[in-house]
């Protein structure tokens, strides 16, 4: 195959701005996909525009994501500085001279689960993030990569301070599973049905919208009336309101197994039809995520290393102002797995027998060894004790229903998946379509959209994730997905 070669007038056409981003995304794809195909290569940069902030944590393609974000950036300063005055340009101005703080050489001492299956990136984000003045406890759980600031996967417990990229671009992501007394035969017997009604009452895609808007009483929230940049949030918010995003995030039937009894679900032993659904809060939350983060960074001044970990005091203005749009974006998060799975419901005609939804992504007040905490899990599952969450494998591995045991050393979490073994990137150069439909044939899954990136082989193995985790969480039930809804 002839090495890859791209045009600029290619890019512009795709809606890249000029150089210096055209000129450093031809320079990346020539350089790491050299043996890609030219439309697999545009289609690629393609999702990267749509989607930067997807892909700061790839390691291959985060120069390009970075260079976008900072372009638009630079626009907004530019719309910006052109209706301030001098005063107020200057007051701006002054405004990013922020407080320079030093890392305590040591840090404070963190579990970590499973350590033999994590990688060295991830491990070194931890003990940065450990070293940080405001931090008071924390953990690493068996699913843990690399991401950017804390590690996915890490949990970090911090003094009256959050950090934005604790807790992560997609706020509030999150699990939702509606188990219905459903036969899980009829899987198979009305396949097609399945089939037809994930795809019409579904809608993936970065920046996509629905053109017949749903209703929801969290787009009445007061937050929206209270934070004007968060007000110029709510018409997006709006048309993507039951949406479910690109990336990892799903919407799936699947079976789910009660072995038990005796379960915290509260239903007899068997098989059902279940509904499983994974995803954040879309354009609002990654725009609050953004915003926010920016502020952090000009006002606490990290060394490098640390930069991405810059806090925000919850006794400041903008502090408070984080904490609350943080709470609506999960509150909205939650709104849209409301609506799918209403919406899905309806068209099994069927109301849930057991629902249990957890969150991710996200900071929570929580005492901890007698104190009062800021609790960062950024790809981490509450595991308090008697929490219910969801723990999912890929799409050909069965997920898990559990109940957590309230570990103090783990700061009652637990991990949220299976976590990348490999980066996105990596995946869409070593595994090839015929080895993914191999993969969803043994496993009889039918996927609907869904990439090379996302394929199960790019993903631990959950078994040996949830072997490293035995102490904090019990088994409740197992998901067996069966027909899979993604992006793609």
């Amino acid at each position: 195959m002839a090495k890859l070669k791209l045009k600029g007038k290619e890019l512009r056409a795709i809606g890249y701005p000029e150089s210096p981003v055209i000129s450093l995304a031809m320079t990346t794809m020539e350089k790491n996909f050299k043996h890609t195909s030219h439309e697999d290569a545009l289609d690629i940069l393609k999702a990267i525009l749509v989607n930067p902030t997807a892909f700061l944590e790839d390691e291959l393609l985060e120069p390009i994501a970075k260079s976008l974000l900072e372009e638009k950036r630079k626009s907004e300063l530019r719309e910006k500085y052109a209706t301030l005055s001098d005063v107020d340009l200057k007051a701006y101005l002054n405004s990013l001279t922020g407080t320079l703080f030093e890392l305590n050489p040591k840090g404070i001492a963190f579990n970590t689960y499973g350590m033999e299956h994590i990688e060295g990136g991830a491990l070194n984000q931890m003990h940065i993030a450990a070293k940080l003045p405001i931090a008071v406890a924390g953990a690493l759980m068996p699913d843990a990569h690399q991401g950017y600031g804390l590690p996915i996967g890490g949990v970090l417990a911090t003094d009256n301070a959050v950090i934005p990229y604790g807790v992560g671009v997609d706020i509030g992501c999150r699990m939702c599973l509606s188990v219905f007394n459903v036969d899980a035969g009829e899987l198979k017997n009305r396949d097609k049905f399945f089939e037809r009604e994930l795809s019409e009452h579904t809608l993936f895609g970065g920046g996509r919208e629905f053109k017949q808007m749903a209703s929801h009483e969290v787009l009445d929230h007061k937050v929206f009336d209270e934070i004007p940049f968060v007000k110029g949030l709510q018409a997006k918010a709006a048309r993507q309101l039951g949406s479910s995003g690109s990336g990892n995030h799903f919407v799936e039937w699947g079976v789910v197994e009660i072995a038990s009894a005796q379960n915290a679900l509260n239903i007899p032993l068997g098989k059902y039809v279940a509904l499983l659904s994974h995803s954040g809060s879309r354009g609002m939350g990654a725009s609050i995520a953004g915003h926010y983060t920016r502020i952090a960074m000009e006002k606490t001044k990290l060394p490098g290393e640390a930069k991405h970990l810059a806090w925000l005091d919850l006794n400041s203005q903008e502090g408070m102002e984080y904490w609350l749009a943080m709470n609506l974006a999960g509150d909205y998060a939650s709104a849209c797995h409301q609506i799918i799975h209403k919406k899905l419901a309806k068209a099994l005609g069927e109301k849930p027998i057991a629902r249990v939804e957890n969150h991710h992504n996200f900071a929570w007040k929580e005492m901890w060894n007698g104190r009062e905490v800021i609790v960062h899990r950024k790809g981490a599952t509450p595991a308090g004790k008697g929490v219910l969450g969801i723990i999912p494998g890929s799409m050909t591995a069965p997920g898990f229903i559990v109940e957590g045991l309230g570990v103090e050393g783990a700061v009652n979490s637990a991990s949220h998946g299976a976590g990348r073994k490999m980066s996105r990137s990596k995946a869409m150069q070593s595994i090839t379509h015929e080895a993914m439909k191999s993969e969803l044939k043994t496993h009889g899954v039918k996927l609907i959209g869904g990439g090379l990136d996302e394929a199960p082989h790019a993903y631990k193995d959950i078994h040996t994730v949830m072997n490293a985790q035995t102490e904090l969480v019990n088994i409740v039930g197992v998901f067996h997905p069966k027909i899979v809804k993604m992006d793609g």
